[in-house]
């Protein structure tokens, strides 16, 4: 009786593995989105010590701008052949800038302007590039006088240009020299979300990670956040698992900030260095903060960006862009396309798979 049970397992397991041998293998999904970028000729030719480029952009009357690229980065194409190919974009990086470009995974050597010697690759984790493109702008004494995460349509950029090029940093900030050059935000209310909880919610430590919302009145790119983004199943799964909080970041009445003390919501913004509308910042539990964006947004880099700090990746995999390759990778195996480039408004940053 023993010999034949033993001899029937044997046969359904044989049965088993013929059928999985023949059993056509799992699709896998499509990575969607890369795209190959000619960079213009006119980018300076610099031998990466920054230190020097320093200089030579002083005395031609310069200021320096680092880019931040990778292979494949349909976000980088975007700024070359949407913002640089503009002539006024182009003609004033020439005359004002020196723009050098740096592969966020290469193996150049770099000399920092603090002395050290880097690679492209460490130089980069060095100053916490978690997307591409990334634009630093420099003034004549090597302070970082501007940061942009991602890319940003050409109206903004060029505001950038003309803020760094006219040496605007004593004069304005940059958030309300854009402000300045925008259509007004005074009328119109928020966009109000169920789920959005009230302002003292605010305080950290808390029980659960912040994703704090920075929006403003007549905010056509806000809306379009809450309507293609927003409104995902996936989305609003994760963000019940955050105290998520929305503030107009020019608002002027006093409400609990994060160390429950009340501030304007204006003056939070000012202090956390929000520029645009709209803006999410995530804090984890204790009110550190893990990572913002400024730019775009996707449902996969947001949803991305969500998992990061509910997951706690972020406490093992400090750089975003290896989280969320490995993430899309895994998304892939399941059989699930991932589109880097939709759906969306404007565009956002581009943390396309690409191994160090």
């Amino acid at each position: 009786m023993k010999r034949l049970i033993l001899t029937i397992t044997l046969i359904a397991l044989a049965l088993a593995a013929q059928a999985e041998v023949g059993k056509p293998a799992a699709r896998k999904g499509a990575y969607l989105g890369a795209k190959d970028t000619v960079y213009p000729a006119w980018f300076k030719e610099s031998f990466l010590d920054l230190r020097e480029d320093l200089a030579e952009a002083r005395k031609d009357g310069k200021r320096v701008m680092l880019l931040f690229t990778q292979d494949n980065c349909p976000y980088c194409n975007l700024l070359v052949e949407r913002n640089l190919a503009q002539r006024d974009i182009e003609a004033t990086l020439k005359a004002r800038f020196d723009v050098i470009a740096l592969n966020l995974w290469g193996d150049r050597e770099v000399k920092g302007l603090d002395g050290q010697t880097y690679t492209e690759k460490t130089f980069g984790a060095a100053h916490k590039v978690q997307f591409t493109p990334t634009l630093m702008f420099f003034d004549e004494t090597g302070k970082t006088l501007l940061r942009l995460n991602g890319y940003v349509p050409p109206t903004r950029f060029k505001a950038a240009l003309d803020w760094v090029a006219g040496r605007e940093e004593g004069r304005i900030a940059f958030r309300d020299f854009v402000a300045a050059r925008e259509s007004g935000a005074t009328k119109g209310e928020l966009i109000a979300e169920p789920w959005f909880a009230r302002p003292d919610a605010l305080k950290r430590p808390g029980q659960r990670p912040l994703a704090l919302f920075f929006e403003q009145r007549d905010c056509p790119d806000c809306a379009t956040l809450h309507r293609r983004v927003l409104a995902d199943p996936e989305i609003r799964a994760l963000l019940g698992r955050f105290d998520a909080v929305q503030l107009d970041m020019w608002a002027r009445d006093p409400a609990p900030g994060l160390d429950g003390h009340p501030i304007a919501p204006r003056e939070l913004a000012r202090a956390l260095d929000v520029k645009y509308a709209p803006g999410i910042i995530l804090f984890d539990a204790t009110g550190r903060e893990v990572i913002r964006w400024e730019s775009g947004f996707r449902v996969f880099h947001t949803a991305g960006m969500l998992d990061y700090v509910i997951s706690g990746a972020h406490r093992t995999e400090p750089n975003f862009q290896r989280y969320l390759s490995a993430r899309g990778d895994h998304l892939r195996e399941a059989g699930r396309d991932v589109d880097y480039t939709g759906p969306t408004f404007h565009v956002t940053a581009s943390p396309v798979p690409q191994p160090p």
